[in-house]
């Protein structure tokens, strides 16, 4: 996300290096060409696709970003768990300046529900409030002061 899963705390790396090790057991991270035609990158305007600083489908990690404006960011991850979708945005406000993270998931197998509520507990406890303060941290030495960001998670 801000710089990457290196940057994440050791306990965030080690359920990623977990999750992906059962992927690999399972099968679920192998890349499969269907995958990649349901991509939403075919569903943006030719104005998004012009104004986007980065082009469709670039990596970034485990994702890859469907756009990048300057204020805000959509990215795409699809497997046979998921195809799910990450939104950062962030605004001013009188006090600072407000960033949104987003998760959104699409089930692609009747399995999907049963996997996100298993890894929920992990997600909304250790992973999203890490990623949190990681954002609040990189704003804050980027742009100065403690408080700079206030961050809320939905997902």
């Amino acid at each position: 996300m801000v710089a990457g899963l290196e940057a994440a705390p050791a306990v965030v790396q080690g359920l990623f290096r977990l999750r992906g090790r059962i992927g690999t057991l399972f099968g679920w991270d192998h890349q499969r060409p269907a995958w990649s035609a349901e991509s939403y990158a075919d569903r943006l305007s030719p104005a998004d696709r012009a104004r986007s600083l980065v082009a469709p489908g670039t990596p970034d990690g485990r994702f890859r970003i469907l756009y990048r404006f300057e204020d805000e960011q959509l990215s795409e991850l699809r497997n046979a768990t998921v195809h799910a979708f990450v939104s950062l945005s962030i605004r001013p406000t009188p006090g600072g300046y407000l960033a949104y993270l987003g998760v959104f998931v699409q089930p692609v197998h009747r399995f999907t529900r049963l996997y996100m509520r298993a890894i929920a507990p992990f997600r909304r406890l250790v992973v999203y409030p890490a990623v949190i303060r990681k954002m609040q941290s990189a704003w804050a030495e980027r742009y100065g002061g403690e408080n700079a960001v206030e961050s809320r998670a939905t997902g």
